[in-house]
């Protein structure tokens, strides 16, 4: 019989009216034929909760007992998704992760996927049962101890259960329905896409696009599990919402697929560092081992040069909340001699802009549609990188959603 994964986030089952609305849609796959795997997070703002209780408990918690009492959140929603389809005449069952069991590494709060074996659910599938509801974002580790995946730990959850379980579709529930073009907060124009490659989601969530987390996509794209992402708000079929697939399951792709931005970025120089071999490791080296995450580098070749040894400026950019970690890297490493620099500028106003599209790899111009577009809204650029498939460009703050609205505009994303 075909399975099909469907995952609930926490405001999909944030009461006992939501957690009903969701179990009809569970009911309404079984009635179409499929087995079904049920991937639950915590009642909305239950997570929040119970870290809080840990946090108040002891500043210095032991990881292992904080991912014993934040995964309880979960047990709770699979239980009562559980009891509301058996009341519904569904036959289903909860598991929680040490059940299936949900083999992960070690490391508490930050687990990692080692294995899920197949065997007891299916064992249940053949005892008769239509559903497992299973407690998303745990799992259990090779000493025995509950773990917990961090951050977008159910959507990884469910993804890692459909490639276990070879299921035809991982169904993710939430509060919007698809993937847009761009946020339709900035734009009315913004329009729902029926399908997006892998590495254009891929690319959205990590440049800021809040519908999928970067790793259940990474996994995703991995084992080729076809995503579907779609509301849980809304009266769905199979038509809905926005397939997430292979580049090979789309027919033709659009040049540019999206426009994405990040408010939370900040543009760090640093003003006449020597330019020699070795300079690069030299910073990059100890921002990284400060946990500073660097997205766009720029090296410029300063006129000027100090005596004799030609100098550089260095420009890159990181998170908003990094300036201070990344502030101090570098002051630490200018005192024991690691590099040497005028001094360091923090611009903390500034904006990413991104356009995406896998079409970008056959088709030329896009650079300068978005370069051109961004000039006639009199828009300057701080800083540019790309890859195969992405563009983006660092700006003024003030200029972000007028930035998003014009790119937008330019390529047309509003037709299909």
């Amino acid at each position: 019989m075909p399975l099909l994964v469907m995952k609930f986030g926490g405001t999909s089952v944030a009461d006992l009216p939501r957690i009903r609305s969701a179990a009809a849609k569970v009911k309404a796959e079984v009635a179409r034929g499929h087995d079904v795997i049920v991937i639950v997070s915590a009642m909305a703002g239950e997570t929040n909760k119970l870290v809080a209780h840990v946090e108040g408990t002891s500043a210095l918690f032991d990881a292992r007992e904080y991912d014993a009492v934040v995964s309880s959140g979960e047990n709770v929603t699979a239980g009562l998704m559980a009891l509301t389809l058996q009341d519904m005449d569904v036959p289903a069952r909860s598991w929680q992760g040490w059940q299936v069991p949900i083999l992960t590494t070690s490391a508490h709060s930050a687990a990692r996927f080692i294995d899920i074996p197949r065997a007891a659910i299916d064992a249940k599938f053949a005892e008769g049962f239509k559903v497992a509801v299973v407690a998303g974002f745990q799992g259990v580790s090779p000493e025995g101890r509950i773990t917990t995946l961090g951050r977008g730990g159910s959507d990884t959850t469910a993804v890692a259960f459909a490639a276990a379980f070879g299921a035809e579709r991982c169904d993710i529930y939430t509060d919007v329905d698809g993937v847009y073009t761009t946020d339709p907060r900035i734009t009315a124009r913004a329009r729902k896409l029926d399908r997006i490659a892998f590495e254009e989601m891929l690319e959205l969530a990590s440049l800021g696009a809040k519908v999928l987390q970067t790793r259940s996509v990474e996994l995703a794209m991995r084992y080729k599990v076809r995503l579907r992402v779609l509301s849980s708000f809304e009266e769905t079929d199979e038509a809905s919402g926005t397939l997430v697939c292979d580049e090979e399951d789309i027919m033709e792709s659009k040049v540019v697929s999206g426009v994405a931005y990040s408010r939370e970025e900040a543009k760090m120089t640093l003003v006449s560092v020597e330019d020699r071999p070795g300079v690069a490791a030299a910073i990059f080296g100890p921002l990284s081992e400060a946990g500073v995450n660097v997205d766009m580098i720029v090296q410029n070749i300063s006129e000027k040069t100090d005596g004799t040894v030609a100098v550089t400026d260095m420009t890159f950019s990181c998170p908003t909340n990094q300036v201070l970690r990344a502030q101090k890297a570098m002051e630490d490493a200018r005192a024991r001699g690691a590099i040497n620099y005028d001094h360091l500028v923090v611009d903390s106003d500034v904006a990413k802009v991104s356009v995406v599209g896998i079409g970008m790899r056959s088709h030329a111009g896009v650079a300068a549609t978005m370069f051109n577009a961004l000039a006639s809204e009199n828009i300057n650029i701080k800083v540019i990188a790309t890859s195969e498939i992405k563009i983006s460009v660092l700006i003024d703050r003030k200029y972000m959603e007028l930035a998003v609205q014009s790119l937008h505009d330019a390529f047309a994303l509003e037709k299909a």
